[in-house]
């Protein structure tokens, strides 16, 4: 067992991130969303500061132990490998805790809830290893476990959630679930975003915000609502939409998509490669949000960064009402009616955008909040004094 060290230099944290290699590699296999990014953006960040950093992911045809940017690869099996009813448990769990040993981190860390919560934790729990686990969206919260559709994982999740030894959260509402639902203790922790420096920092001026594109960024899934985006571009025929966001096979998807190619006002962008995405966000007037549930969407950090406002359906722990960092409203009817009111008035827009920036400045550029999560992971190996949500936004 690799033991525990003076400081934090030479510290070995691993990444239980199945899905995550091509957010840490750059190419455009496996799933990207949010937590992907965040995923490889947190193990980059930690190997430049001199710990052994390793990334668990499925196999995408990586040569077993490739090096990304100082971040080792530990190859599981393929995420479709192994028989129907068998490969649960084999290849895909063997492969784990093969990888888990291979990987002889001091501390492992796994995000969004799962039964690879309770896999991790009961791999750690045996070998005497610290657990970090983060909350990546609000029914995870949920005593429920309104997502999760099988006993199978519901139990497993359950028991990982339990063990853990720091829970980590991005919202004082996840926080509060967590709480009243399983009687467990979290931190909230603002999530790292990059973004424009001050000097590269070049937002739209509140007198050609009119003329600008309203734009949405996403999965095509039910969970995320796009129709309601389509509902806004019906109505608003005057305006400019641009639709952000990879196609899946799913009759839905396909559905949602068909229907907003013939809409003569919207553009269907598809996948966008991860370096473009930020000339979405720099020509757009606002981002709109249609989800029924989130946790702390990765676009609304990317849109404040260049100082974009939110109009959304969702949000969390009432940030953009409260810090005027855009609009919230519960239905198509007001979404409309936001988009329509935050482009009429450059004032309105330009406090919003200003605000934006600033919010963003404050709680979720890339050092300020690594050094948080640094924190959490010396807490968990006993290497730092406890912390009780230190910097958390409000």
């Amino acid at each position: 067992m690799t033991s525990t060290r003076e400081g934090d230099a030479g510290v070995a944290v691993c990444f239980v991130a199945h899905s995550a290699y091509g957010a840490l590699a750059g190419g455009s296999s496996g799933h990207i969303g949010g937590i992907e990014r965040q995923q490889a953006l947190t193990a980059k960040w930690l190997s430049q500061r001199g710990w052994r950093v390793s990334m668990i992911t499925w196999d995408e045809g990586q040569p077993q132990g490739d090096v990304v940017d100082g971040v080792r690869v530990i190859r599981m099996c393929r995420a479709d490998a192994g028989i129907k009813g068998l490969r649960f448990f084999y290849p895909k769990w063997t492969s784990l805790i093969r990888a888990m040993r291979q990987a002889d981190a001091d501390v492992y860390y796994q995000n969004c809830g799962e039964y690879v919560t309770g896999q991790v934790a009961l791999w750690c729990r045996r070998y005497g290893r610290k657990f970090v686990y983060s909350v990546a969206s609000d029914p995870d919260c949920d005593r429920r476990l309104p997502e999760m559709h099988t006993l199978r994982e519901r139990v497993l999740y359950r028991y990982g959630l339990s063990r853990a030894d720091r829970v980590i959260v991005q919202t004082r509402r996840q926080q509060a679930l967590l709480r009243e639902g399983f009687g467990l203790d979290s931190e909230v922790l603002p999530m790292p975003c990059p973004g424009p420096s001050n000097g590269e920092y070049k937002p739209l001026s509140s007198s050609n915000h009119k003329s600008a594109r309203v734009l949405w960024v996403g999965r095509l899934c039910e969970a995320k609502n796009p129709c309601r985006f389509l509902d806004v571009a019906e109505a608003c025929p005057d305006l400019s939409f641009d639709f952000v966001g990879p196609v899946c096979d799913t009759p839905y998807s396909q559905s949602v998509c068909a229907r907003a190619r013939r809409l003569p006002n919207v553009t269907v962008h598809g996948p966008v490669a991860r370096e473009k995405v930020p000339e979405f966000y720099k020509r757009a007037a606002c981002l709109c949000c249609t989800s029924n549930f989130e946790g702390f969407p990765n676009t609304f950090l990317e849109a404040w960064s260049h100082g974009l406002p939110v109009v959304s359906t969702f949000d969390p722990d009432d940030l953009i009402a409260s810090h005027g960092l855009g609009a919230v409203t519960g239905d198509t009817e007001g979404l409309v009616h936001a988009v329509r009111s935050l482009l009429a008035s450059p004032e309105r827009w330009g406090r919003a955008s200003a605000n934006a920036r600033q919010y963003y400045l404050e709680n979720h550029t890339v050092d300020g909040a690594m050094e948080r999560f640094k924190r959490v992971f010396l807490e968990a190996l006993g290497q730092a004094p406890a912390s009780v949500n230190a910097g958390c936004p409000g």
